[in-house]
């Protein structure tokens, strides 16, 4: 991943190998199998002609505010379904699994499905149709209502009803340990650990363009999501929109790139300090076009602020450095007191072709891929290499598959197709340490799978899309529910067995009763508590 000229043409960057080697050898051996892994993934909850459910999130599913699994996004239409952090993703796929077994029980009931696309399904007439998640009457579950209401005034609703999933990844702390100590670093193990996943989120920056290409499953779209404004697509029919070389139409400017008051936001990768600082000035500085809207109208609160952005996690990234938050807390507090402790990848497309919208064999990849990303040379990311790697990343999300396309490498132009073949060599460096550790191959077998994408871009699953499209003379819906439906009854086919059905039952009435404890024990109004939410950040902070 190192993205110097030196390294690249003297070949004599081991960085990468060194540490490949302190950690596959010794009392630390074990440590690079012991990471943790986790998936999130959104879906939109639709009726079998393709609509959005205009139906409550369901009861039988719990409480979306306080269930540990199964959650909304920003739509009530909009279902996150979220696994444990396992050390093996093999071990969170099963969960992800048995997870969508009990929702797609569930949502049988009522004549609905999960739409397994990025790109959304039918959607209501008008933007303020999309229905926003509800989370009860709790002041932090006013509060998420209310930032949700804010998202729809800035940057609309149709936007929010984009699906993907985010990758949680870790390490192994005694992985840092080991690295700490042998590189004999002056810093606390705790700054040199979050230094060390911030070098991974700057190659990973540098570099994520390849993720569009290899998995961006959202090369075509329904006419309708743009609901009459201007853009470069091209028609592939009456009712759906296109680009032909296109990977990820959700992660290029038309999706969650296509933002306002924080299009010009540079977040500092370099350090945690200034990356703190940085998201810190945006949740606190006034943006003019928002406090045109107000924070409340009719003596309804419909944004938390005015500001940039009105909480952190209102910054669209491809990757965000994380810290488990104690309830009530602040992410950048968390980030702050306690350091990096994993990161989640933002990026990755529904794979529509998968019944839980990700592969094993993708996960492998991934955790070679980011494992690389995280032990090689990482480079500062100034103004003009964040700019140049937006960049690359955008072409790709519209262009990843037109032949000899070129990218930009430190203000030069270079094949993409050469570049990639650059990075597989370091990824598959990390996937044999890993399968080494494990006694597989299975790393391996999982990164050649992706080499072999370079080499022929029809089986890429952008290209697939289109090209099942075309076999099948389908439009984007027809193509997006087919798909769905067959996943319906893949899930359906396999109902759970009584014990965990039981299970999840039970987990859905305790956090119901959760929420009703947290709605009757409350103290102190609304007012009082958004004040306190905003003032937190700015004492803090100092912004």
């Amino acid at each position: 991943m190192p993205d110097t000229t030196s390294s690249r043409t003297s070949g004599t960057n081991d960085v990468l190998a060194q540490r490949l080697s302190v950690l596959s050898a010794g009392p630390h051996r074990d440590a690079l199998a012991r990471g943790l892994r986790g998936i999130e993934k959104e879906s939109l909850r639709v009726t079998r002609d393709s609509r959005l459910a205009m139906t409550p999130h369901p009861a039988a599913l719990g409480s979306a505010l306080t269930h540990p699994s199964l959650t909304t996004d920003y739509s009530e239409a909009l279902l996150e379904i979220i696994t444990p952090a396992e050390r093996d993703p093999s071990v969170t796929l099963e969960k992800l699994d048995e997870l969508h077994r009990y929702v797609y029980a569930v949502l049988a009931r009522d004549g609905e499905i999960l739409w397994n696309e990025s790109m959304p399904g039918l959607l209501p007439a008008t933007d303020d149709g999309i229905p926003i998640a509800e989370y009860g009457t709790s002041n932090i579950g006013q509060l998420k209502r209310v930032y949700r209401m804010g998202l729809a005034l800035r940057y609309g609703r149709t936007m929010q009803c984009i699906a993907g999933i985010h990758y949680n990844y870790s390490l192994d702390e005694e992985v840092w340990e080991a690295l700490h100590a042998h590189e004999k670093s002056a810093d606390t193990l705790t700054d040199y650990q979050s230094a060390r996943y911030l070098a991974l989120i700057r190659n990973f920056r540098r570099t994520n363009w390849l993720l569009m290409y290899l998995f961006g499953a959202s090369p075509a779209l329904d006419a309708g999501f743009l609901r009459g404004s201007k853009h470069g697509l091209d028609a592939l029919d009456n009712e759906t929109l296109y680009l032909p070389y296109a990977t990820s139409l959700r992660m290029s400017d038309l999706g969650y790139s296509n933002t306002t008051g924080q299009s010009a936001l540079h977040a500092d990768y370099d350090t945690l300090p200034g990356y703190l600082e940085a998201l810190a000035q945006a949740v606190s500085q006034p943006y003019p076009p928002y406090e045109a809207i107000g924070t409340q109208r009719g003596g309804e609160w419909v944004q938390i602020n005015t500001n940039v952005l009105q909480i952190e996690n209102e910054f669209y990234s491809t990757i965000r450095p994380k810290r488990v938050t104690y309830s009530g807390e602040r992410p950048l507090h968390a980030l702050a007191e306690r350091g990096v402790q994993y990161v989640e990848v933002r990026c990755m497309d529904i794979d529509p072709f998968e019944p839980i919208g990700i592969t094993l064999e993708t996960a492998r990849f991934l955790d070679a891929y980011l494992l690389a990303c995280a032990l090689d040379d990482s480079p500062l990311l100034p103004a003009p290499a964040y700019a140049e790697a937006n960049e690359n990343f955008g072409l790709v999300t519209k262009e990843g598959r037109r032949p000899g396309l070129e990218l930009k490498r430190d203000g030069t132009s270079v094949s993409m197709q050469d570049w990639a073949a650059e990075l597989f060599v370091q990824i598959e460096r990390a996937a044999a340490t890993l399968d080494a550790l494990r006694g597989t191959d299975e790393h391996a077998r999982a990164v050649a799978a992706q080499r072999a994408k370079l080499a022929d871009a029809s089986l890429t699953p952008s290209a697939r899309v289109l090209q099942t499209m075309l076999d099948e003379k389908q439009t984007f819906l027809e193509f997006a529910l087919a798909q769905s439906e067959r996943h319906a009854a893949h899930f359906l086919s396999r109902p759970l067995d009584a014990a965990s059905t039981a299970h999840f039952e039970r987990l859905a009435r305790e956090s119901l009763d959760d929420q009703a404890t947290l709605e009757r024990e409350q103290a102190g109004s609304f007012d009082a508590f958004i004040a306190a939410y905003s003032t937190y950040t700015l004492d803090r902070y100092g912004a």
